[in-house]
């Protein structure tokens, strides 16, 4: 899987007119050759891949690292780089990761690689993991199963009087147990009032009966990336609470019917925003539809009113719409999905409906 990866890019760097290239951003190393260290350097050449590492994590590249040849560094790759003679090659032209360099280090990088030219070529490797081969979907389900199961057990935990910050410990130490490596994100518990803030993290606010509770989180499995986002009711929901839910659920299932291969990334946001437009609530639906999933929680392609993406086959994305109304709560529904040759395939197996707990 690794060494195909490597080959490909080294390909698409050839049709591009580059010589070799600098990969910095962790997770794009992982995806690459397989490194799983926090601290590392996969560099291009013309012909051959190296991943460059310290002690802390040289045995273990050594076993983990496939199509690349691990070389140790005494120090931080960037700053031991000068010293590798054999990457200072004049005219040659290396292709970065601009989006992810601080500008000392992109200084640090000129002075190391000598008379080399430097290319901005941010996204160079998005063009590869944005389509996912049946390994990396299986990944991803397994990242969207530790999430399904996390918030059924949550789900017997919840109860009035604990507070947001309480629910978010335990339901991430649920995807712990499950096999999780780490959260996705920062996870969104976000109750009452504080359900109007779609990024709401977790807070000290106790949740109390009549609450809309929001919860959005995500497994990481092995590198690969859920998203899933639920709203559900502390007590009995009132008319409000439910129309409002089955506005978004409605607007939610229209736009998962249009993710399909071809298919822009506008009109899958038009399929959900035109439901809660005709709703009344334009004004209460701020961001977009959904996003690519995968060794990022987000990547291409991005759905909303300004989207200039495309939808492709084996691209996972999510799909979630939302109505947020200040002072009183809002309500998110959010799903994983994949795109197939039959169209739309749904990931997540929790439920949708509005749970009054």
């Amino acid at each position: 899987m690794y060494r195909e990866r490597i080959k490909k890019f080294q390909a698409y760097l050839k049709s591009e007119n580059m010589d070799g290239f600098i990969v910095n951003r962790m997770a794009n190393i992982r995806y690459l050759c397989g490194f799983s260290g926090d601290t590392g350097l996969l560099i291009f050449t013309d012909r051959k891949a190296f991943i460059l590492c310290d002690s802390r994590f040289f045995e273990a590249a050594k076993k983990e690292v496939k199509g690349a040849q691990v070389v140790l560094t005494k120090s931080h790759p960037l700053t031991e780089l000068k010293e590798l003679k054999q990457f200072q090659k004049k005219n040659f032209r290396y292709g970065y990761e601009a989006d992810y360099l601080l500008c000392s280090q992109l200084e640090t990088l000129r002075e190391a690689l000598g008379e080399a030219i430097l290319i901005d070529s941010k996204g160079a490797v998005d063009v590869l993991s944005t389509i996912k081969d049946k390994a990396e979907v299986e990944l991803i389900q397994k990242a969207v199963d530790i999430s399904d199961v996390a918030f059924d057990r949550i789900l017997g935990y919840l109860k009035p009087g604990l507070r947001e910050s309480e629910v978010c410990a335990e339901l991430e130490y649920q995807m712990k147990m499950l096999g999780s490596d780490k959260p996705a994100f920062d996870t969104i518990v976000a109750s009452g009032y504080r359900a109007a803030f779609p990024h709401g993290v977790a807070s000290s606010k106790k949740i109390a009966r009549g609450d809309l509770v929001t919860f959005d989180f995500g497994a990481t499995y092995k590198g690969y990336v859920s998203d899933i986002t639920r709203t559900v009711v502390i007590g009995k929901a009132t008319q409000r609470q439910k129309r409002i839910y089955n506005i978004v659920l409605k607007a939610q299932l229209a736009a998962i019917k249009k993710v399909k291969a071809g298919v822009h990334g506008t009109a899958v946001d038009a399929a959900a925003r035109n439901v809660i437009d005709r709703a009344g609530f334009k004004k209460n639906f701020g961001h977009g539809t959904g996003h690519g999933i995968g060794i990022y929680i987000h990547v291409q392609p991005f759905m909303g009113p300004r989207s200039t993406d495309t939808l492709k086959k084996g691209m996972v994305v999510t799909v979630e719409p939302g109505i947020y109304i200040a002072k009183w709560g809002g309500v998110r529904i959010e799903d994983d999905v994949l795109i197939t040759n039959k169209g739309p395939k749904v990931l997540n197996k929790a439920p949708k409906n509005l749970l009054e707990l």
